[in-house]
């Protein structure tokens, strides 16, 4: 039997050597964790995904234009407050919560990252900010990984972490990090917020090329609502604290990818699981495609389908439903060639429903927390998968009293 390349491990951000964290609670919610601190010593190769959201809140777009140095020594992140569409008084904040940092820690004001998360429109309160930071940077340890998921939380129900090991020229080599995100999520570029570290030494280049592969086949396969955050930020960066040789290419660059992708597939997945309300989380997958992207279009068209949601929670297999939902995804096809699948239980085949015995055997899959909702659209050889959730009645509680 092949082993792993990698184990799991525990201790998320923090499990990686030459990275501290703080989680603290500095008043910007009315309750609990709400700023976070990590940092890097030495600093480290930086790679960054942001939101593609037009309206950019005012920490990414200070972390955009920081991110061509490539340096890391620390990162800030408040929630509870995007900091976004707050015009140029956000701008300021963003900066003064780096420059704070790098006072506090004594590092280059360049090197500090910035990240919010919260409600949209609402200046933030600079006075608890700056005291939230030095009370954090006096706090920052090698253990402080989930203190800092939890501050990053708004809607989350609970924190989101991983982390791998593996050995690379006798040498460990830890990949770890954190995120938060229970709504508004379908990024297409990025996740709610995710930040990743790794003691392997890398590049910036090829790091970025990795962040990049990785996001693409993690958070950006997850929906739950189909909407884009305009704070939507995943960064990665390298400190080299491991001693390994820098990776670049071939095999020893594939073994990281593997473990970089496990780790933002494993905070992906929590992410769906997560989602605001959710009581089901659900693999769409879409085969006989006959390109990669027309297949990624079906399956988010279903998996964003309101109708087809309700009915997941519903625990009712409503194929009209999901074959609507297919045809409007706006890829040419042939109705008659598509059957459909809940798990094994076929319901749909050429187009037709297969009748109330079938129908009854998907709703007894259907009952599980996890189960697979398959598309074969009998076109070519392409295929796709999403991971979603299903829709129901504490969404619609927790998104219309979220600002109160």
């Amino acid at each position: 039997m092949k082993c792993e390349p990698f184990i799991k491990i525990l201790g998320g951000i923090t499990a990686v050597k030459g990275v501290q964290a703080a989680g603290v609670a500095c008043g910007i919610k009315k309750a609990g964790l709400d700023l976070a601190l990590i940092a890097s010593t030495p600093p480290a190769a930086t790679a960054g995904v942001f939101t593609t959201n037009h309206v950019k809140a005012a920490p990414v777009l200070l972390c955009k234009r920081k991110l061509h140095m490539g340096r890391l020594s620390a990162l800030v992140a408040n929630s509870g407050n995007a900091n976004a569409c707050t015009g140029r008084q956000g701008e300021e904040d963003a900066r003064a919560m780096a420059r704070i940092t790098a006072e506090a820690l004594r590092i280059p004001e360049d090197e500090v990252y910035v990240a919010s998360t919260g409600v949209i429109g609402q200046p933030l309160d600079m006075e608890k900010v700056a005291w939230g930071i030095r009370h954090a940077a006096s706090l920052l340890r090698p253990d402080g990984g989930p203190d800092a998921a939890r501050a990053i939380m708004t809607t989350d129900a609970f924190p989101k972490e991983a982390a791998v090991a593996y050995e690379h020229g006798g040498k460990r080599v830890t990949v770890g990090g954190m995120a938060k995100g229970a709504g508004m999520i379908r990024p297409r570029m990025a996740t709610m917020l995710a930040f990743l570290a790794t003691d392997a030494s890398v590049e910036k280049n090829p790091l970025q090329e990795a962040l990049r592969h990785s996001v693409d086949h993690s958070f950006n396969l997850i929906t739950v609502d189909g909407d884009t955050s305009t704070n939507d930020t995943v960064i990665l960066f390298a400190n080299g604290v491991s001693g390994t040789a820098p990776l670049k290419s071939g095999e020893d660059m594939e073994r990281f990818q593997m473990a970089l992708n496990h780790v933002t597939m494993t905070l992906a997945r929590a992410i769906v699981s997560d989602g605001e309300g959710a009581t089901k989380l659900v693999e769409v997958r879409v085969e006989g495609a006959r390109t990669p992207e027309e297949a990624r279009q079906v399956a988010f068209s279903v998996a964003n389908s309101l109708l087809v949601k309700t009915a997941f929670f519903g625990e009712d297999p409503n194929w009209g439903r999901v074959m609507a939902a297919i045809g409007a995804s706006g890829v040419e096809l042939r109705p008659e060639a598509i059957d459909i699948y809940f798990d094994e239980v076929k319901i749909v085949e050429r187009g037709v429903g297969l009748g109330r015995e079938q129908e009854l055997e998907a709703a007894r899959v259907m009952r599980g927390r996890v189960f697979r909702l398959e598309i074969h659209l009998g076109q070519g050889r392409a295929s796709a998968q999403v991971l979603t959730t299903d829709l129901n009645y504490d969404y619609v509680k927790i998104n219309a009293s979220y600002r109160s």
